[in-house]
């Protein structure tokens, strides 16, 4: 173990100092997105510069750009702490002032670590693609009479985006979909109502960073 610790810091030290690799801070808002389309990304792009108080959550965390010699490919490692709201509505008799529709909230707490595959299209300008795995450090959620019996702790889901490079200063905009469902169910503790749902939503991620 200590062998491989050592080798590690070794080749990280050389390309650091080759100035292969790059280390950064990352602080981005998310903001909920019905589909990969191009028509739904960029109107909720849109709404995201018009409203930015209407994020859905956010995520803070550390990234790594680790280029490859003599080619304009790179891979960038990236963690994450990201905390959002998902919301669902579902329906309800007892709520006739409301149409009979009420929305719940569940609130998720959750690692990220994106693993992506990207090119240094012409400077400044880069795009990546790759997975992103998630786990999950929330507890079980509940909401009026609404508690959640069944959640997942962990999904995978998918990233593709493009960075700005202006100086040591990052301009960060992707879209992050699903691989795998988050499935989870909520039980109403009076009416046995069940509701199930995906925890798992899709994303418009738009932030700044900083490269050291």
């Amino acid at each position: 173990m200590k062998k491989i610790f050592l080798t590690v810091l070794t080749t990280v030290g050389f390309l650091a100092q080759a100035q292969l690799i790059h280390f950064g801070v990352r602080a981005n808002a998310l903001f909920s997105t019905s589909s990969s389309s191009w028509k739904d990304i960029s109107n909720t792009a849109k709404g995201a510069f018009q409203n930015p108080k209407d994020a859905t959550g956010f995520n803070v965390g550390l990234s790594a750009k680790i280029n490859f010699p003599v080619t304009s490919f790179f891979v960038m490692p990236e963690i994450y702490y990201t905390n959002y709201s998902n919301k669902i509505s579902y329906s309800s008799p007892a709520v006739p002032e409301q149409n009979g529709t009420v929305e719940l909230s569940a609130k998720t707490n959750r690692v990220d670590i994106p693993v992506l595959l990207g090119y240094n299209i012409v400077q400044p300008l880069s795009a990546f693609i790759g997975p992103v795995f998630s786990t999950d450090l929330s507890g079980k959620n509940t909401f009026k009479d609404f508690k959640e019996e069944e959640k997942k702790d962990f999904s995978v889901g998918y990233q593709f985006g493009a960075n700005l490079n202006l100086s040591n200063f990052i301009i960060n905009a992707r879209y992050e979909g699903s691989l795998s469902k988050d499935q989870r169910k909520f039980v109403n503790s009076v009416s046995n109502q069940e509701i199930n749902y995906d925890n798992r939503p899709s994303f418009f991620i738009v932030g700044l960073g900083y490269n050291f």
